[in-house]
């Protein structure tokens, strides 16, 4: 049996462990997301999915994401490293032990740069120009959502609040 990207099953995603093998996984930020659906907090998975992500000043997560589990995700092409699965567990992990050593910046060096850092490290798709806001766009179009309650997750808040917000300037003009 193969799994969405045509490994064997060793490589499947399971929504209800949460795990994402070499996927970028992605969660709402409360408040934040309510206003910006498209930004939110970014990890990123080991071949084994094993979810790693900058959660904080010189703290990366391991297997719980600091904002919840993900709702989205985009499984990346193990083809497009060359070396394969050590070099994505390698830089992973390289990136990892840096942002260990870093302070959160939430607009320059975020979880955003986490990942991108990783990619660089495996030179995902020939590319070492991988940053935070090339990651926030591929996400918005080739992030999957985990399921209809990931959906609901990431674009309830928002939508309420956008009704919110178009309830009281039909109240006040009429």
């Amino acid at each position: 049996m193969r799994g969405e990207n045509g490994f064997n099953n060793a490589y499947q995603i399971e929504h209800d462990r949460s795990r994402y093998p070499h996927c970028i996984v992605w969660t709402p930020i409360p408040c934040l997301t309510w206003f910006l659906p498209f930004i939110g907090h970014m990890g990123i998975a080991t071949i084994s999915g094993i979810i790693r992500d900058f959660g904080g000043p010189y703290y990366v997560a391991e297997d719980n994401m600091s904002f919840g589990i993900p709702t989205k995700y985009w499984q990346l092409d193990l083809f497009k490293v060359k070396g394969g699965r050590e070099v994505w567990d390698k830089a992973v992990y390289e990136a990892s032990e840096e942002y260990k050593k870093r302070m959160h910046n939430l607009c320059c060096d975020n979880c955003h740069s986490h990942v991108a850092m990783a990619l660089n490290l495996m030179h995902y798709g020939s590319s070492t120009s991988w940053n935070m806001v090339k990651l926030c766009f591929m996400m918005l179009i080739y992030g999957k959502f985990t399921g209809f309650c990931g959906f609901l997750k990431t674009w309830l808040p928002f939508l309420i609040m956008v009704g919110v917000v178009l309830t009281i300037i039909l109240v006040l003009h009429v």
